[in-house]
């Protein structure tokens, strides 16, 4: 076999140390696709879970590549005398013509260290957000939401991201840890509504849909404080009052859990328009504009 490799070298003019370390290198590369595809088959035949089976891909992923890479460095690298002296070399050139890769990978090595995000998350980065369905060494991958489909729900559409926007964007997490949003729903009763009852009302309406996530973000926010400063000390439904010029604002403030807030908004406003259907002294405002005549304003008579 030797034999065979040194006579196709001088065969082809090249080089015998140059075109042995390239064809190990593409042996090399080779049988990392050859186990990489057989592990594929093995995980995808043995374990049911999507999730389990998404993170067993990735870590075989991760460790056959770091393996190929390391052999490969050696053998190009055992050659040169001082490492150091090589480093520099590669590192004039690369840092120009592999800025952005490299940025990537950098980006890469950040997400799984302080894991600023992880795969099933929620998030926002810059303009965009979404659920995150992927991380590979260039780029993640987010299922979007929002964008022209209103309560954060799936537009459908897969965005590939750069790792490296994880240093130059702002990146918010809706369910690391706390795993709970706030959502508010305004409702603008009229002025001439019994604006107590209707608080109270809106209140039973709020506890009747939120009240049971109370305890279990109380215990979620314990968890999250060992490593966030995150201090809450009211979890329960609260509805709050304020004037606006068509009428008397009551908003209703309670948790929910971010993949459920359109839902959970839905079945509240249902509620409160049976309550606004059933009660005769709470009535839905909307913009008006009332005038006053010369001479009736004494008798309190309007139009």
């Amino acid at each position: 076999m030797n034999r065979f490799i040194e006579n196709l070298l001088k065969w082809g003019h090249i080089d015998p140390i140059l075109g042995y370390k390239v064809l190990l290198s593409g042996l090399f590369v080779l049988l990392f696709y050859i186990f990489k595809t057989i592990s594929h088959r093995v995980i995808n035949r043995y374990i049911k879970d999507l999730r389990a089976k998404y993170f067993a891909r990735k870590r075989i992923d991760y460790i056959l590549f770091t393996i190929a890479a390391f052999f490969i460095f050696r053998l190009w690298v055992l050659d040169i005398g001082s490492l150091g002296t090589f480093l520099g070399l590669l590192s004039a050139g690369v840092a120009v013509a592999l800025k952005d890769p490299l940025m990537n990978l950098a980006g890469w090595m950040f997400i799984l260290w302080r894991k600023p995000f992880t795969v099933g998350d929620r998030i926002q980065i810059g303009p965009h957000k979404g659920d995150v369905i992927d991380i590979r060494a260039f780029q993640f991958t987010l299922l979007e939401i929002e964008n022209w489909v209103k309560a954060e729900q799936s537009t459908g559409r897969v965005i590939h991201i750069p790792n490296s926007r994880v240093f130059t964007e702002m990146v918010a997490n809706y369910t690391q840890s706390f795993e709970f949003i706030w959502n508010e729903i305004p409702v603008l009763i009229t002025f001439e509504s019994n604006y107590k009852k209707a608080k109270k009302l809106l209140l039973d309406i709020a506890r009747k849909h939120a009240e049971h996530l109370s305890e279990e973000a109380e215990r979620r926010l314990k968890e999250a404080a060992k490593k966030y400063m995150i201090i809450y000390t009211k979890f329960t439904p609260i509805v709050y009052t304020s004037v606006e010029d068509s009428g008397i604002l009551l908003t209703i403030r309670y948790l929910c859990s971010p993949r459920k807030r359109r839902g959970t908004e839905s079945k509240i406003w249902e509620d409160i328009l049976d309550m606004v259907e059933k009660e005769e002294d709470i009535e839905l405002a909307y913009p008006t504009i009332r005038y006053y005549r010369r001479g009736e304003e004494k008798d309190g008579k309007s139009s």
